[in-house]
């Protein structure tokens, strides 16, 4: 961020996923401690559409599920500052140029890559190693739910 009397931007990655929602929670806890705002992320993709005009009706499902994860991590009047933006696109690439504007960019990650025991799934491993700001992934643990 260029602004110095601007409040820290965390941008969070959500998808629905508990690894997500356990993000979001985190950055939560985190503005709560440093005055930042939040910018919960979303994207869907757009390049398997065939239909003329189904976009519409993606983004709704896609704002629809990042604004159920905002209300169950953070309730129905969250304590800290909190916006949603559903952007078209694969999700790494969307984070990435989230990451642009952002002070800290926050990501789950559910590890189920190609290999078992593979630590970062394919978009959390893409953001920590294009994303313009320093990364925290999340792992969700099934253990302590």
């Amino acid at each position: 961020m260029t602004d110095s009397d601007a409040k820290p931007v965390v941008v969070v990655g959500v998808d629905g996923s508990q690894s997500s929602k356990d993000a979001l929670r985190w950055a939560a806890n985190y503005a709560e401690l440093t005055g930042a705002e939040i910018r919960a992320v979303i994207s869907y993709k757009t390049e398997l559409l065939i239909t003329s005009s189904p976009n519409a009706g993606l983004a709704a499902q896609a704002r629809e599920t990042v604004e159920e994860a905002i209300s169950d991590v953070l309730g129905a009047e969250p304590s800290v500052s909190v916006t949603s933006d559903v952007v078209g696109g694969h999700p790494a690439q969307v984070l990435v140029e989230a990451s642009r504007s952002a002070d800290l960019l926050v990501v789950g990650s559910r590890g189920h890559g190609a290999f078992v025991g593979m630590f970062l799934g394919s978009v959390s491993n893409h953001c920590v190693h294009h994303a313009k700001c320093p990364v925290l992934v999340i792992h969700h643990d099934d253990d302590h739910v």
